[in-house]
């Protein structure tokens, strides 16, 4: 057998693994309705996996299918939910992964994220919130704060926290093409 068909089948069973772990945690995350983060994590180091081999058509085409199985598999209903995935999450490892391939300056490409990552937030604030936080675990006067000064907070605590998030998502795959690597050695 010809290795680039090899390849092709292992990025192909990759791709596809990636997507099957992804789809269950998002779904089981969202619809739980208190596990979204922990479905975002899982799902984020699912698409990981096609990358670790540099196999970015197959990291895009897990992207888009665990976006529309996601939505089939019940999640519809709960869809505002899913948003902060398809438009940050679920791409962005696919985005480093491009960045380190064609070798972009990590100033530019960081700007390019914060902005990218502050954009999901507002989005994120207006259609999973509704434009308003509040009812949870502090009190009113709390919130009240957050909602009026939400873009100062999405700007700097909001970049902030995406300016982390970016650094251990770059360990993060690290220690996922390691893993990966030996998978395919055995």
């Amino acid at each position: 057998m010809p290795k680039n068909k090899q390849s092709k089948s292992f990025e192909i069973a990759l791709s596809g693994v990636a997507s099957a772990i992804a789809v269950i945690f998002l779904s089981l995350g969202i619809l739980s309705g208190w596990l979204t983060a922990t479905g975002y994590f899982f799902g984020v180091l699912a698409m990981m996996l096609p990358l670790s081999r540099k196999f970015y058509a197959g990291g895009f085409a897990a992207y888009v299918s665990t976006c529309i199985l996601t939505l089939i598999m019940g999640v519809a209903g709960r869809f505002w939910d899913l948003v902060p995935f398809i438009m940050f999450f679920g791409l962005h490892p696919l985005f480093n992964a491009l960045l380190e391939r064609f070798k972009i300056n990590r100033w530019i490409a960081l700007a390019i994220e914060a902005v990218w990552f502050d954009c999901t937030l507002i989005v994120a604030y207006y259609l999973v919130y509704g434009g308003l936080l509040g009812g949870g675990f502090l009190p009113q006067y709390i919130y009240d704060v957050i909602n009026k000064y939400i873009y100062l907070f999405i700007f700097t605590v909001g970049t902030l926290a995406g300016v982390a998030y970016d650094f251990l998502v770059r360990r993060v795959q690290l220690l996922v093409n390691a893993l990966v690597y030996r998978i395919k050695r055995h």
